[in-house]
């Protein structure tokens, strides 16, 4: 990196830090006998929404900002299935929100029912052409939105060809991180589609107000397996990641250096110190269980054959020493933590949350006298509170606004104060998880997706 772009880096680092800054009560006031892990009406009572599509407090307000199938700037389709995003600051004021697809090329996709509108788009600016018949429907639309207006000034795709597109998380250097959900190899599938790569990646796409596409091109060195989430340590540039299986790892990627990606870098694993081969999921006794607020120092594992063609990467780590989590998904960072859902953890299934604090010399030869710690923050065990924590993002007063998906209850939006109590934030009537949660770089408005009703919607009201 030269020095332009090293002071650039270190620069936006630093005003993504003071960004979060809300989040410093977060970690240093939640000592574990301060978490009651109770309800309280943090903004009162929910009042029925007459629309039937989401049930806020008091004082707050939705807006639906677009709608799958709607026809884009650049001539393509909005693409179903909306989950993760992120939000950007652009000119003028504008927000600029990069919006995941969760879909595989059999669902509906930008290109319209019989591909017409496939020829819009450059071959080589597709990651997976599918050729020409079954293109990857996944990947990413941006949308310019202006918050005093409350209006979608313009909308259109910005990475194509990929194949379920989950979570992802944004950079310090002004783009977002989306993840593939997938490790579907090249060949024809058995579900009749056919793919011309490996799937299973994350890519990089530059948050820009202007129409274009990213470059298609998977970051391999991040690892090859079902990736949910990432969330960058501003400091170091470490990059941490999720992965969604009921006995995935937690892994960190070193990069060669911070903010370019694509150059390569070390992959690893969490291993927990003097718990090797760690089962965090609270599942069963016989295997040990983790109790709230109990800080714990790790370890990190490299990892080796890193692109896992038989899709064993936690098999091999965990065996190794690595830890084990309970369906790894949402994760955010802040100034000096990282928060990570594991959707199905707990005695009940119900959810976790767990914090990572980064070591002060994070990814370098002084950590093993200063290592990092992880605790498990909250484990409610009651689906009153929480239901299948996913997707989660932090409110300037601190409060962690997580995204319940499940099916057995309508999915809410629901708060976690700093000191681990939860409080009801919004309920949806549309049978259907919320993805995406992540407010607007002024603190005015929370977006978040109603995903199978293929539905994004602004909140605004007393932050």
């Amino acid at each position: 990196m030269s020095s332009v772009s090293r002071r650039r880096f270190l620069s936006v680092s630093s005003g993504v830090a003071a960004g979060f800054y809300g989040l410093r009560s977060f970690c240093g006031a939640a000592g574990s006998d301060q978490r009651s892990g109770q309800f309280v009406e943090q903004y009162g009572p929910l009042i029925p929404d007459a629309k039937k599509v989401l049930d806020l407090p008091r004082g707050f307000q939705y807006r639906i900002i677009s709608r799958t199938g709607d026809k884009l700037n650049d001539g393509l389709l909005l693409p179903g299935l909306p989950d993760g995003m992120a939000t950007f600051a652009g000119s003028n004021g504008r927000t600029i929100l990069i919006r995941n697809h969760e879909l595989l090329p059999d669902q509906g996709n930008a290109f319209g029912k019989k591909n017409e509108r496939l020829t819009k788009v450059d071959r080589e600016r597709m990651y997976d052409y599918g050729n020409g018949k079954t293109p990857g429907a996944g990947g990413t639309s941006t949308v310019v939105f202006n918050t005093k207006t409350q209006r979608v000034e313009q909308q259109f795709m910005s990475l194509l060809g990929t194949y379920r597109n989950c979570a992802g998380g944004p950079t310090p250097w002004n783009s977002w991180i989306t993840c593939e959900e997938t490790v579907i190899r090249a060949g024809l599938h058995e579900d009749g589609y056919f793919a011309e790569k490996d799937h299973g990646y994350p890519f990089e796409v530059p948050a820009a107000s202007e129409i274009s596409l990213a470059e298609p091109e998977p970051l391999k060195a991040m690892g090859r397996f079902n990736h949910e989430a990432i969330a960058v340590d501003p400091k170091s540039g470490t990059v941490y990641e999720t992965e969604d299986r009921d006995d995935g790892l937690f892994y960190r990627f070193l990069p060669k250096k911070p903010g370019r990606l694509a150059e390569g870098g070390k992959l690893q694993a969490l291993q927990i110190v003097d718990r090797k081969s760690a089962d965090t999921r609270n599942w069963d006794a016989a295997a040990g269980t983790f109790a709230v607020g109990r800080k714990m120092s790790v370890e990190w594992i490299d990892m080796e054959e890193i692109d896992s063609p038989k899709d064993d990467l936690r098999y091999r780590g965990h065996e190794a020493g690595a830890a084990s989590f309970a369906r790894g998904e949402g994760i955010w960072t802040g100034k000096e933590e990282v928060y990570f859902a594991c959707t199905s953890g707990g005695e009940k299934k119900a959810g976790q949350i767990w914090r990572y604090v980064p070591s002060p010399h994070e990814g370098t030869a002084r950590e093993k006298d200063h290592p990092g710690t992880l605790e498990l923050f909250i484990e409610p065990n009651d689906t009153e509170l929480l239901h299948n924590a996913d997707n989660l993002t932090i409110a300037a007063s601190g409060d962690l606004i997580v995204c319940e998906d499940h099916s057995d209850t309508p999915c809410r939006l629901v708060g976690v104060t700093p000191k681990g109590d939860l409080y009801l934030l919004a309920q949806n009537h549309l049978d259907t998880e919320l993805a995406g949660a992540c407010f607007s770089p002024d603190g005015s408005t929370l977006f978040v997706n109603l995903q199978k009703a293929g539905l994004t919607v602004a909140i605004t009201g007393k932050w």
